[in-house]
């Protein structure tokens, strides 16, 4: 990891815009939106906003589910600018190789790491977005590399290749509870469905042999979230996605015919996605990353894209992106920021300001006011980042 200060005043706006506003949900997770509807159980806004600040518990989507596709996506759109900014600077191929391959360890290294602070010993899990992408990172530079139909051929033969594999994974004959799934559990799948099922399926059988490779606390038995290891290569889809995204856009292509190309994908990503649930062939499912969640997460992230590059880069009205621009320029660091610093943040007003300085509205909104003096100061911290032109960048 290194820190610059060398700030591309030539960039496409819109991606910082779509990158702060992902990684914004992320850090607002501590406005503890689910406490307050515990506490107002009437109250159908509150409810709104604690089922997008929630995932879904394993069939659907929310709009916090759409974090991490977007940001993996994002990954893909800014590789095109990345190679050609490397071989611009002539940086040989085997050199911007090397890179890749660093940036790939850096990236798995630090999510364990992450997922290991305050326990015993390192926590050795695969699950994390930033290992994910650090997973299928290398992969992904190949492609780029590559004549543009590898990459299509990739997209659609990777998905396939997943959802065959769990089809062909014999379900296991045991008791759900005992892997952590209630009996009385609504997303209990059946029929060709059924192999997608939450810790029965190929990917957590991958898990139960693989995680138990490394030094841990006590074996591995299932992910109480269901998540595992084996995402990584439908997420390198999701990458690939972003890849043609970020073809499309470096190539200077008009805006309509981009507008058309992102709409067109977006719609037929929700379409297919969509379809492959309703009818059972493949369930969405984001935990697993099942392939019909590359299609409906990818058409979401495409719309999503269409949307801000048209407000940001073709109406150029920016007057209220620098908000987000200062988080999605330094998405690394405000990453980081938010899964260490929200004890430090909260603990050090209360130190300067007085210990009931979360109550001044009330107990009740405690949660959501500590929330707020947080996510101000991961902000603040990000700001002066940004005043100062440093810039994370693995």
């Amino acid at each position: 990891m290194r820190t610059t200060t060398d700030f591309q005043s030539e960039r496409l706006i819109s991606m910082d815009v779509y990158r702060g506003f992902v990684m914004f949900l992320m850090m607002a997770e501590v406005l503890q939106f689910s406490q307050i509807s515990e506490a107002f159980p009437q109250s159908t806004l509150w409810a709104f906003l604690a089922h997008h600040q929630s995932h879904a518990e394993w069939l659907g989507c929310t709009l916090h589910d759409l974090i991490q596709p977007s940001f993996t996506f994002l990954v893909g759109v800014a590789l095109p600018y990345s190679l050609a900014s490397r071989q611009a600077k002539q940086q040989p191929y085997r050199l911007q190789l090397r890179h890749t391959i660093q940036r790939s360890l850096i990236l798995v290294l630090l999510g364990i790491f992450l997922r290991s602070v305050g326990r015993s010993q390192t926590n050795f899990t695969f699950e994390d977005t930033l290992t994910q992408i650090g997973l299928g990172y290398p992969f992904l530079f190949l492609l780029a590399n590559q004549p543009k139909r590898q990459a299509w051929k990739a997209l659609f033969i990777l998905p396939f290749l997943y959802w065959l594999a769990f089809l062909l994974f014999p379900v296991p004959a045991i008791d759900p509870q005992t892997v952590g799934v209630p009996a009385d559990w609504p997303y209990h799948f059946t029929g060709w469905a059924a192999h997608f099922n939450k810790n029965t399926n190929l990917a957590w059988a991958f898990d139960t042999w693989f995680l138990n490779l490394f030094p841990r606390e006590k074996p591995f038995l299932f992910n109480q979230g269901g998540y595992a290891t084996l995402s990584f290569i439908p997420t390198l889809a999701t990458m690939i996605l972003g890849l043609q995204a970020g073809k499309w856009l470096k190539a200077g292509l008009p805006g309509e015919l981009l507008m058309r190309r992102f709409i067109f994908m977006g719609i037929a990503g929700l379409g297919l996605g969509w379809l492959f649930t309703i009818t059972g062939i493949c369930p969405s499912v984001k935990r697993i990353w099942t392939p019909s969640w590359v299609l409906f997460s990818g058409g979401w992230c495409f719309l999503l894209l269409a949307g801000f590059y048209y407000v940001v880069d073709m109406l150029k009205f920016r007057s209220w992106a620098t908000f987000f621009v200062v988080i999605g320029m330094n998405s690394i660091a405000a990453y980081v920021i938010a899964h260490l610093l929200e004890p430090f943040i909260a603990d050090t007003f209360q130190t300067h300001l007085g210990p009931s300085v979360f109550l001044i509205f009330g107990e009740v909104y405690e949660p959501l006011t500590k929330g707020i003096f947080v996510l101000a100061g991961y902000w603040l911290i990000l700001y002066y980042l940004y005043r100062k032109k440093i810039f994370i960048r693995i």
